[in-house]
């Protein structure tokens, strides 16, 4: 059945959507209400980190559904709990509040540290991010972000988030002034084009920032939950940040995401901060579930063991057609191509004869992978393969 115009007439239009309407999913398979499937590779922009319908989410949805769903954040509930002290003993950190997007969790470590400047810098409020950088899409954490053009969408923009350039340390040391109050970046820039920090650069970063006495913030909405290999993208640079933002994977696919931070910064006072829907233990049961999938013996270890398969596997298909490489950490890879013809390649796999193909193209030279952490070699191998034929195709 194909899609009728008069169907998407009360949606509101912020992007251009294929034709496609889907009724299903499983892993990290799809299904269309045609009855097609597609592989998918995006997982709903890395957010499906056990891929479609994972049985420990849907057994977890279904209990706590019968129970409890929001009692309101201005009471404790056990899931929300549950899910904080896990989080808190597997990383650096020592406070969770959960939000419902990673733009949220962002904006929270934002206020956050500007509250602990007024407390402790002198009103300081500046924080130093990243040209290219991408932070999410409320009117502060676009600002913060630093995505050609975005400065003029809505302007005018917030103030005190000037941009340095990633792996360049001189950058950062020429901003810090006396209205710094902290640093804040992804260590994958993933809507730049998966663009890795350095280990150098990282330890640089944490160095200066102590001896500057301002904070260090890490956006690992994208980078953590197992994505980069490890549960979070910091601890592959053997450092330790101040604050740090969760979202997409946190909650395989429920709204639910979460700003952390050590005991040290937590300068919140009654009423500023919070959030309607915030940590509803419907979707914190969820997110108990997702971690301990996550946590079990040996899952990291076969996330590594795919991230290897994929990252030699696109050096393979960048070597037959003459690309320019891959790059990334963990299960957040891309394909560097010689050419501008991206968008026209996620066109092609997604109308692939036996089976649809869904890849991301955030730039026109370059495509972006984010499979399911779980899925198997041999599903891995599949896309590979199909891609392999598409390109093809596309450069027949």
């Amino acid at each position: 059945m194909s899609l009728l115009a008069h169907e998407t007439d009360a949606l509101m239009t912020i992007t251009s959507r294929p034709d496609i309407v889907f009724t299903k999913g499983q892993g990290s398979w799809l299904w269309d209400r045609r009855g097609r499937k597609y592989l998918d590779l995006i997982q709903g922009w890395a957010v499906n980190c056990l891929g479609h319908c994972h049985p420990s989410m849907v057994q977890a949805l279904q209990k706590q559904s019968l129970s409890l769903i929001n009692p309101s954040p201005a009471f404790y509930n056990e899931p929300a709990m549950g899910l904080a002290n896990r989080l808190i003993q597997a990383s650096c950190f020592d406070r969770v509040f959960f939000t419902n997007s990673g733009a949220e969790a962002n904006e929270g470590n934002i206020k956050l540290a500007r509250k602990w400047g007024q407390k402790h810098r002198h009103g300081a409020y500046k924080i130093i991010t990243f040209e290219n950088g991408f932070h999410g899409r409320t009117l502060a954490t676009m600002s913060a972000s630093g995505k050609p053009g975005w400065d003029q969408k809505f302007p005018p923009q917030v103030d005190g988030f000037p941009k340095a350039v990633l792996n360049d340390i001189d950058s950062v040391k020429k901003l810090i002034d006396a209205d710094t109050v902290a640093v804040m970046l992804e260590p994958v820039q993933g809507e730049a084009g998966v663009i890795p920090a350095t280990r150098e650069f990282m330890q640089d970063l944490r160095a200066l920032t102590k001896e500057k006495g301002i904070l260090l913030i890490v956006d690992e909405v994208q980078t953590g939950m197992g994505r980069c290999g490890s549960l979070f993208a910091y601890q592959l640079f053997d450092i330790e940040p101040d604050l740090m933002s969760l979202g997409k994977g946190i909650g395989g696919g429920v709204p639910l995401a979460a700003q952390l931070a050590k005991e040290f910064v937590c300068s919140f006072e009654p009423g500023d901060q919070g959030g309607t829907y915030n940590g509803n233990p419907l979707c914190t049961e969820v997110g108990c579930a997702v971690f301990d999938v996550l946590t079990e013996p040996g899952f990291l270890e076969q996330v590594n063991e795919r991230a290897e398969q994929l990252s030699q596997g696109l050096q393979n298909i960048s070597q037959k057609w003459n690309m320019l490489g891959e790059r990334g950490m963990g299960l957040l890879r891309a394909l560097l191509l010689d050419k501008e013809d991206g968008h026209a390649i996620v066109d092609a796999a997604r109308e692939y004869p036996e089976f649809g193909l869904l890849l991301n193209a955030p730039r026109p030279n370059l495509l972006r992978f984010m499979p399911a952490l779980n899925l198997s070699e041999a599903t891995l191998q599949l896309a590979l393969d199909t891609l392999d034929k598409v390109i093809a195709e596309v450069r027949k």
